[in-house]
């Protein structure tokens, strides 16, 4: 969904550069084709302000990693600091930081070949990183903790089954569209959070739009897991001792399909999920809180874009509790649960259950968030212990 197009090219110039004629309307603001291009990179250099060249120390080379998804946010913001890094090297012959790529392939037979060959395109196109793609299933190898194998308490599960069975039974065994859709995101982002740590990255680059952030902001608040927002949304420190960034959080997704149109064919091509505005399915079963809250958001920055930056930036004032790291964790999000009680326990259920349920092995221990998704016999097991 594009910003605006001037349909009948008029007389007045642009409104920055009062030189050449708009050929966008973004914000109120028409703009021309580089005037718009700067803006859509100034914002996002902006964010990266923290890793400017002077803000490295010569002796050691910071590493951040960018989570690639083949979307058009992350593919921008890849070819965004692309071109950052280059400039430092240019100015100063060296750069603020040095840029990993990850890329988490989730299985889907229809997609995976052209997945793969828009890998190797990436990879042609912007050479000075380091790559690499993992399947989902690398979840159950490289997760430090043993608690994701309680997760499978609910499922068919064998002692020799392999990585991919297990994730296969666990996504099998969850009830909903709602429920699969948010286990493998958080699946999703705990391996590039484990792939992070294993290659002495200290900061993760998400590519999340503003409209993103404010669909996040909504979904997760009602799948119970508003707690962990001023992670989810907010620059700053995680509770898995890595800086999250959001570089591109001031940008509005409408806007970064434009900048892909107009930077050139080369960007535009590598684009493999569809940047078409979202349509809800049909059938309510199939139809999940996350593309309900795309669609909303989708629709309401078109003619209202103010109300997904407020929404945004109201939810960046949060402040994100004190995390002991001491504190259990939940088995699935691997989000800290500071008051020790998991499930509904501390949002007026239960409250039998308490601290010493923590250490209780077998079932799996959620927070109320995840407690939703994760089948109920499991859920239920964990209860009672």
């Amino acid at each position: 969904m594009p910003s605006k197009h001037i349909p009948d090219m008029t007389d007045e110039p642009c409104r920055r550069c009062k030189e050449n004629l708009p050929v966008l309307v973004v914000r109120s603001e028409p703009l021309c084709r580089e005037c718009f291009l700067r803006y859509v990179q100034t914002k996002a250099i902006k964010r990266m302000e923290s890793f400017r060249v002077r803000n490295a120390a010569p002796d050691h080379q910071r590493k951040l990693l960018l989570a690639l998804s083949f979307g058009i946010s992350s593919l921008t913001l890849l070819h965004i600091l692309d071109g950052q890094l280059k400039n430092q090297k240019q100015r100063t012959g060296r750069t603020g930081f040095a840029l990993d790529v990850v890329f988490v392939d989730i299985p889907n037979a229809e997609t995976a070949a052209s997945k793969e060959e828009a890998f190797i395109k990436i990879q042609e196109t912007y050479p000075g990183f380091h790559y690499n793609s993992l399947d989902l299933h690398d979840i159950f190898e490289m997760a430090s903790e043993a608690s994701l194998s309680s997760l499978l308490c609910g499922a068919d599960i064998k002692e020799d089954n392999t990585p991919t069975e297990k994730l296969a039974s666990l996504v099998f065994s969850l009830t909903s569209a709602t429920a699969r859709a948010d286990v493998i995101t958080t699946l999703k982002t705990r391996l590039i959070v484990e792939h992070a740590k294993s290659t002495g990255c200290e900061g993760i680059l998400w590519g999340d739009s503003t409209t993103k952030l404010a669909e996040k902001t909504l979904s997760e608040t009602a799948k119970g897991r508003g707690f962990s927002l001023p992670w989810q949304v907010a620059d700053g420190d995680s509770p898995f001792g890595l800086t999250f960034n959001y570089p591109l959080r001031d940008i509005l997704k409408k806007e970064l399909v434009s900048y892909v149109d107009l930077i050139g064919p080369s960007l535009a091509s590598l684009v493999r999920d569809s940047p078409a505005a979202t349509q809800a399915s049909t059938s309510s079963k199939n139809t999940t809180i996350d593309d309900l809250m795309k669609q909303y958001f989708e629709s309401v920055e078109e003619n209202f874009p103010s109300i997904v930056s407020n929404v945004v930036r109201t939810t960046s004032k949060l402040e994100a509790p004190a995390v002991d790291s001491s504190a259990p964790r939940c088995h699935l999000c691997s989000m800290p649960v500071n008051d020790g009680r998991f499930g509904i326990h501390g949002w007026g259920g239960d409250q039998q259950d308490g601290v010493d349920a923590v250490a209780t092995p077998g079932p799996p221990k959620l927070c109320y968030g995840c407690t939703r998704s994760i089948p109920k016999p499991a859920t239920n097991t964990s209860n009672r212990s």
